[in-house]
């Protein structure tokens, strides 16, 4: 099940800023050398060192290897009274938002599992959406299809078109989802096959003809076959 692939769920808790935005519609600044000083730089100008020149003097004295224009640039927004000019955090995309939401939770590092959560607390259509993900995921590991009717019907009455439109789809082939489910054979022997055939055409580059693909491909498999027969040896 894929979940974002159209955008229509996750482009609108991403935003409708677009690509890149932020949520009050300002480009997002990338991080700089400069941005470990800056609860520093704001602390000495409270106390009333206002001297750009100064102020990049102390920060070399404290590792800072940047240069004084970039201090007085960071400065500036103070002299006008605005808060420094601090790094924003980009808004997802709608891919990312489907990665973080199909992968389990105890992958998710600190940063990435806070992020999510704040997505989720945005936007209810993902929240329901992250949910039913779950209960699909866990079906997979526990390889049991026996909830499968009760989650589909979950889908059609979720609200969301796309979700919907994978419980028609899905329930059209009802037995076939439900041996995927339980049983342990999958298709990724075949896609591992197709990515090696992808790879030896990007690794040509168009410099040979078909005949020379189907050597390298053909080689590559008895390989394969050669290495996989080899009995393996634990590592003293």
């Amino acid at each position: 099940m894929e979940v974002g692939r159209d955008g229509v769920v996750a482009g609108r808790a991403s935003g409708a800023g677009g690509r890149g935005s932020t949520a009050g519609g300002r480009t997002p600044r990338h991080p700089s050398s400069l941005d470990p000083y800056l609860d520093y730089l704001q602390q000495r100008w409270d106390e009333g060192e206002h001297s750009a020149k100064i102020l990049h003097q102390e920060l070399l004295t404290k590792g800072y290897l940047g240069h004084y224009q970039r201090v007085k640039m960071a400065v500036a927004p103070l002299r006008r009274g605005l808060p420094l000019d601090e790094p924003r955090e980009r808004t997802p995309s709608p891919r990312e938002a489907a990665r973080w939401i199909i992968t389990a939770s105890d992958r998710h590092g600190p940063h990435t599992a806070e992020r999510l959560q704040r997505l989720l607390e945005h936007c209810p259509e993902l929240r329901r959406t992250h949910d039913l993900v779950r209960q699909f995921a866990a079906m997979l590991d526990a390889r049991n299809a026996a909830p499968l009717p009760d989650w589909l019907d979950q889908l059609k009455s979720s609200g969301l078109a796309p979700l919907a439109g994978i419980a028609t789809a899905l329930s059209e082939d009802h037995h076939a989802v439900a041996q995927g489910i339980t049983t342990p054979y999958n298709s990724g022997v075949n896609e591992g096959r197709i990515t090696d055939v992808k790879l030896q055409k990007r690794i040509m580059g168009g410099q040979a003809g078909v005949p020379l693909l189907r050597h390298r491909v053909i080689l590559i498999a008895h390989l394969r076959r050669r290495y996989a027969d080899q009995p393996t040896t634990t590592p003293r």
